[in-house]
């Protein structure tokens, strides 16, 4: 069984999700990454050239593969769950959901600057805080639905993420 990390962009899920692995000696796979490197292409070379749905099928994809494999620690990117076929490749995983609030999202966004030059908007309302309250309205109950467990991450270091999943998933 694989520990997969879900939530909203900006919850820590690469960044726990690789203390996480290195704490558990497991390999680390980060969804988006791997779509990265397939493609040749960031995430938003990939929705320029190819919109939305290009790059959701590239990730489904790369989930289908992923789902196969069950010594490792995965992180989705925060859409990826939503897809019905994506959320039954990955059934029988263990899937944490990273909950953090939304002005710690934007605050935790705005400074990573790789964030916002290598990804999109989602919306028409330019990635700030409407944006991710209204994304979070839509995601957080199939966020629910899929998870097997849920932490709250608004206020933890990288670190404190890592220690938690340990403890709540072993």
């Amino acid at each position: 069984m694989a520990i997969v990390l879900i939530g909203y962009r900006g919850s820590g899920k690469t960044t726990a999700g690789r203390l996480l692995a290195e704490r558990l000696a497991k390999a680390f796979v980060d969804c988006d990454e791997e779509i990265v490197a397939r493609q040749g292409k960031t995430i938003r070379e990939i929705f320029q050239a190819g919109g939305e749905e290009a790059f959701r099928k590239a990730e489904m994809e790369v989930i289908s593969e992923l789902a196969s494999r069950t010594d490792c620690v995965i992180a989705l990117g925060g859409g990826a769950i939503i897809r019905e076929e994506n959320r039954r490749a990955l059934a029988g995983h263990k899937i944490v959901y990273l909950r953090c609030e939304a002005g710690e999202l934007l605050r935790r966004i705005k400074a990573d600057p790789a964030s916002s030059d290598n990804r999109p908007n989602l919306t028409n309302l330019g990635g700030e805080i409407e944006e991710i309250q209204s994304l979070l309205r839509l995601r957080e109950p199939i966020y629910r639905a899929a998870m097997s467990a849920e932490l709250d991450v608004t206020h933890l270091t990288p670190l404190e993420v890592a220690e938690r999943l340990e403890r709540l998933i072993t």
